[in-house]
């Protein structure tokens, strides 16, 4: 995964390191991950693993990280809530995010 463009708040999910990328920069925290699809929203961005896992970082206004919380993440953190089932799409909106399971559950 690389990520470029404004990189307040941890959007980009390079850590401490919030400044704005001019060129695409590896997302070093998906180094031992296959990542198979991602979405980025306004203020945050997901990713999908080919495990079936959901990761999230950036603004977590609203609780759009899905940790429970508000709290930014300034690198990719996997969402727990997800542990017992296998996710197959994601979608990053402005405020909110969304998440399909194998299922079919939204």
């Amino acid at each position: 995964v690389f990520t470029w463009g404004k990189g307040g708040h941890g959007c980009l999910g390079h850590g401490e390191d919030l400044s704005n990328q001019l060129l695409p920069k590896k997302v070093e925290a998906f180094a031992e991950q296959r990542v198979v699809a991602a979405s980025a929203g306004e203020h945050h961005s997901l990713a999908l693993t080919a495990d079936g896992a959901v990761w999230s970082w950036g603004l977590g206004g609203f609780g759009k990280l899905g940790h429970g919380d508000e709290q930014e993440q300034l690198l990719p953190k996997k969402v727990e809530a997800f542990a017992d089932q296998r996710v197959v799409a994601v979608s990053a909106g402005g405020a909110h995010s969304l998440s399909l399971t194998a299922d079919g559950a939204v």
